[in-house]
């Protein structure tokens, strides 16, 4: 799901990865927990993938939740 403009204004960066699938598995891990989040990549609208490499994938969350994701993903990180 993509925000709205109004509600976009207050997501924020929780993290870049370098590729899709490294920021789906922790929005996965976010979804568990209940926490919204977006996932923004530019890849040319999947015609040239390898661009994530340079810019990175970035999971966004609203900035109401920022400090609990970061929680969360440091607790997976950690096995806990």
């Amino acid at each position: 799901m993509i925000p709205s403009e109004p509600e976009a204004a207050d997501y924020v960066l929780l993290a870049r990865y370098p590729s899709e699938l490294d920021a789906e598995l922790a929005r996965s891990v976010l979804k568990c927990e209940d926490i919204p989040s977006v996932i923004f990549r530019d890849d040319a609208g999947g015609m040239a993938p390898p661009i994530q490499l340079t810019m990175g994938v970035r999971l966004l969350v609203p900035r109401t939740d920022l400090e609990r994701a970061r929680e969360i993903l440091e607790a997976s990180k950690n096995g806990t």
